[in-house]
């Protein structure tokens, strides 16, 4: 074990001396500007590539008219779609007025009174109108029988006695 660990340590190489770290140094300071000027260089040829690249392959993305005309399987005619343009334009100015000059007024073909005349009659609505006046009954019950003028303890011994009655087998009296 001791002489694999020995092999190793022997085959490596020693840590360089303080002299040596120095020379390093600077022989990499001295490639690092050498490295730094051929990079800004090679940059500056990129930018001009990518410039005549640009002049070069100016290509313009195409409309969302001709996106969708492709979608559908028709193919791209640019006067078809020039003259949907300006139908569109015609269109929107148009709403645009109507919006403008305020609700249109609808006026029916014909009126229903006239239309159902024979049943509704001509003057008998405004002959009802003029006499309706409060019903007295509601149904075949006058509202004046309706009401209940009795105080609670009054309803409460009256309930009490009819079950008394009943109790007893007795018959009911008349109530008022």
């Amino acid at each position: 074990m001791a002489d694999l660990l020995g092999s190793i340590l022997s085959s490596m190489e020693k840590p360089p001396s303080l002299g040596d770290q120095e020379t390093r140094r600077k022989a990499r300071d001295g490639e690092g500007g050498v490295r730094f000027h051929s990079r800004q260089w090679a940059d500056q040829e990129k930018v001009s590539a990518n410039e005549q690249d640009r002049e070069e392959h100016t290509e313009f993305a195409p409309s969302d008219e001709e996106l969708d005309s492709y979608r559908r399987g028709e193919e791209w005619d640019p006067q078809k779609a020039e003259e949907k343009r300006k139908l569109k334009e015609l269109a929107q100015r148009q709403e645009e007025e109507a919006a403008q000059q305020g609700p249109v007024v609808v006026s029916p073909a014909s009126d229903y009174k006239d239309k159902y005349s024979h049943l509704i009659g001509k003057g008998a609505a405004k002959d009802a109108a003029h006499m309706l006046q409060a019903n007295k009954t509601y149904g075949c019950v006058p509202v004046a029988n309706k009401r209940d003028t009795r105080s609670i303890e009054e309803a409460m011994n009256e309930i009490r006695a009819k079950k008394r009655l009943r109790q007893s087998g007795e018959e009911l009296p008349p109530t008022s």
